[in-house]
């Protein structure tokens, strides 16, 4: 498996981003082909101090080819262009192969 990690620091309006994300962006993500799964928080806490992040969203795929297609596909495309309709405190994405822990 292969997972794709957004990273939301805390952005200029924290309710116009809580609020677009979930009535608009959300809803794309939901129509998007590609991931096996997928999650988000709006509630990121650290155990001591402040989190860095506001928000986090990941999303499961079958392996790296299958979320490079994901994220090069129209739908993809469109999703990557309506992150700047919310996310004014930029965005830190990350990806990587999943490893079982089991050996």
């Amino acid at each position: 498996m292969h997972k794709l990690v957004v990273l939301y620091p805390e952005p200029a309006d924290p309710e116009h981003f809580r609020d677009y994300y979930v009535t608009s962006h959300l809803p794309l993500v939901a129509s998007w082909p590609g991931p096996i799964a997928w999650r988000y928080s709006l509630d990121v806490a650290a155990s001591e101090g402040e989190a860095p992040y506001f928000a986090v969203f990941e999303a499961d795929f079958a392996d790296a080819a299958a979320m490079d297609a994901a994220l090069a596909s129209p739908h993809g495309q469109r999703l990557a262009a309506d992150v700047a309709n919310y996310a004014t405190g930029g965005v830190a994405i990350i990806n990587y192969l999943v490893r079982d822990g089991t050996g």
